[in-house]
């Protein structure tokens, strides 16, 4: 491992020279702890003598679906709230009668619910919270569920509602409660982030109306848009939350306090749920490229530069988090350092 370490850091540096981000934080353990990390770059290009930091706090974009929706409806499942195979409109009112109430949760959490593809939510709805969450619930589906694996940020986002609605408490409480503080991750939070967390953040993109870059609040505009909570994105985190969120979920028995969802919901997230369709997927995590079925390694990914994997046959978890967003939205570069990266740590 020490060959592929020296190998890893040097990738990672590499990437802040080629400006692929300003800056970069990582790290691969196992369920006793991190047995390697680093840092490369800096917090911020405008100010070039801040390094980044192991406690920079980062957007971590669609790493909400896994932190807040995944895991809480794993919560929810595992404490018989939540039906995975029931049709949502057979005990969820605001859906039933309406196309939506024709999909399951499960079907929602492998990305074969046929919900639409568009997510430009104030493009289609309005800015007003309760019509945007209206006009999702009953927007007519883009195809017959069960026909085809699409990804769309839309599942995680009635996901959110659905677990907000069956609990009674706002998402970002839900997660606090029932995943984040249990688990012992207190900068593990919904933003937009008070000033003194805002100072630490790594910027993202540049925000045009403001003339200055994003740093303590949401990219995403869905999160944005109301007000900084929902199942798409909007979380802040910080590599060791998310060291000790992968670590739990290779032993449970890590963790301070025992969190809503358990070993069970983890075996049933992490095995192909999409039988023949293409491509396969587990309940939002979905396999890493070049992973064999035998030895499969799971990966979820953020807009802004975010990814973590974890492998339960090997025993290893793994983490890389940049703010390639402050540059570019091409996904090309970053894509090649991950899976240079998912290769040297699970090779």
């Amino acid at each position: 491992m020490e060959d592929s370490t020296d190998q890893i850091k040097q990738l990672v540096v590499d990437g802040v020279r080629d400006k692929v981000y300003p800056g970069a934080v990582w790290a691969i353990g196992n369920a006793t702890g991190t047995t390697a990390a680093g840092t490369a770059g800096v917090l911020d290009p405008t100010a070039p003598n801040i390094p980044m930091q192991p406690d920079t706090v980062f957007d971590v974009a669609s790493l909400t679906k896994i932190l807040a929706v995944w895991s809480t409806i794993g919560a929810l499942w595992e404490d018989g709230s939540l039906p995975l195979d029931n049709l949502l409109g057979t005990f969820w009112p605001e859906v039933t009668g309406h196309p939506l109430g024709q999909v399951t949760a499960r079907q929602l959490l492998t990305h074969t619910a046929g919900v639409p593809l568009r997510a430009r939510l104030k493009n289609l709805y309005g800015t007003d919270p309760a019509a945007v969450r209206a006009g999702v619930l009953h927007e007519a589906l883009h195809r017959p569920p069960g026909e085809a694996v699409e990804y769309t940020d839309r599942a995680a986002l009635i996901l959110g509602y659905l677990a907000e609605h069956l609990s009674g408490q706002n998402l970002g409480q839900l997660a606090h409660t029932r995943i984040w503080q249990p688990l012992g991750m207190p900068h593990t939070r919904f933003g937009p982030l008070p000033s003194e967390l805002a100072a630490r953040c790594a910027p993202t993109e540049l925000d045009e109306d403001a003339g200055r870059h994003l740093k303590g609040t949401a990219h995403d505009f869905s999160a944005r848009l109301l007000g900084g909570v929902c199942g798409i994105a909007g979380t802040f985190s910080v590599l060791d939350d998310l060291a000790r969120f992968l670590r739990y979920m290779l032993d449970p028995t890590t963790a301070p306090t025992t969190p809503g969802f358990g070993p069970t919901w983890i075996e049933e997230s992490l095995r192909v749920q999409t039988g023949t369709l293409e491509p396969i997927r587990g309940l939002f995590w979905h396999p890493a490229p070049g992973t064999a079925p035998a030895d499969r390694t799971y990966v979820h990914y953020g807009f802004t530069g975010t990814g973590m994997w974890i492998s339960p046959k090997r025993g290893t978890w793994a983490v890389l988090l940049t703010n390639k967003l402050y540059y570019t939205r091409d996904r090309e570069p970053l894509t090649r350092i991950r899976n240079a990266f998912r290769s040297l740590v699970f090779s």
